[in-house]
């Protein structure tokens, strides 16, 4: 049970692989982009993920009329949608400036398009958002890179993701469990749905995406057994953007790193036995040798 990425093997044994989701929390500003890549590259995130869409496809046609209030003025949905969009050419600087600050970079694409697009860069992964859970369309095309898929499981029954995974067959894929409410209510994490995943699907990576405010439950899901974890990432919460007030600051994002890292060092084989500093404390304070 392994999914290679960039040649990190994630698995059981493997340790934590953290992903900070830079998503659309760019606006469109490459600048803001790149000082986004150097956050989660110095916090020690293994990647980062952009979101590629092609919104004709990936806006529902109702909406693409509907008027939005931006920092670049009103403007229709589908142009916002366009407005935040980075082309191949900006997404080839990124690939660049990530290989030179040593952090992997991928992509979730929302349609078979961005996943043609995308793989022009040779990514080494990516991801299917909960969004196109049920797309055939985008599947089929991820499919055909031959690269690695994670996929994310909000909004989404459980019938739903057992089509997915039941599509995706012997893929190489990882499932992430999920809830698409942006930032997400605590009582609705439902992080024990991690071990249902595990239990379910044991031959698969189980890992976690998390919208909520702060980091405990994140740390929480790393104990019970996710394999990676995805959080999305902000210069400030409150930067204009539907994801900002989801996301994690900079200085929040180098707590979560090291507190997952401490967390999974302390989970141990869950096999009791007497460290050797336990030994002299034995020695002081233990009164019998066994009960027999």
């Amino acid at each position: 049970m392994n999914l290679n990425i960039d040649n990190f093997k994630i698995n059981e044994n493997s340790k934590v692989y953290i992903i900070a989701e830079i998503g659309i929390n760019h606006n469109g500003d490459i600048e803001i982009a790149k000082d986004l890549i150097k956050v989660a590259k110095n916090a020690g995130c293994n990647a980062v993920k952009f979101q590629k869409r092609t919104p004709e496809l990936a806006v529902p046609e109702a909406q693409w009329n509907e008027m939005k209030e931006t920092p670049w003025g009103s403007l229709t949905y589908l142009d916002y949608k366009k407005k935040i969009e980075f082309n191949i050419d900006q997404y080839k600087l990124l690939l660049d400036f990530s290989k030179k600050n040593n952090i992997t970079m991928f992509a979730s694409c929302w349609d078979e398009l961005s996943v043609e697009t995308m793989n022009e860069l040779s990514l080494p992964a990516f991801k299917l958002a909960s969004a196109s859970l049920t797309d055939k369309k985008t599947i089929d095309a991820m499919i055909k890179t031959n690269r690695p898929i994670i996929i994310s499981t909000g909004m989404s029954t459980e019938n739903e993701i057992d089509k997915t995974v039941d599509y995706l067959d012997d893929y190489e894929f990882a499932i992430l469990h999920s809830t698409s409410s942006y930032p997400c209510n605590i009582e609705e994490l439902n992080l024990n749905m991690i071990k249902t995943l595990k239990q379910k699907y044991p031959q698969k990576i189980i890992g976690y995406s998390g919208h909520e405010v702060g980091i405990p439950t994140t740390i929480a899901a790393v104990a019970l057994g996710a394999r990676i974890i995805e959080r999305h990432i902000t210069l400030d919460r409150t930067m204009w953007g539907t994801d900002q007030a989801a996301s994690i600051e900079p200085h929040g994002l180098g707590i979560l790193v090291n507190h997952i890292r401490a967390v999974e060092n302390s989970l141990g084989t869950g096999v009791k036995k007497v460290y050797d500093s336990e030994f002299s404390p034995r020695s002081k304070l233990r009164k019998y040798k066994s009960l027999n």
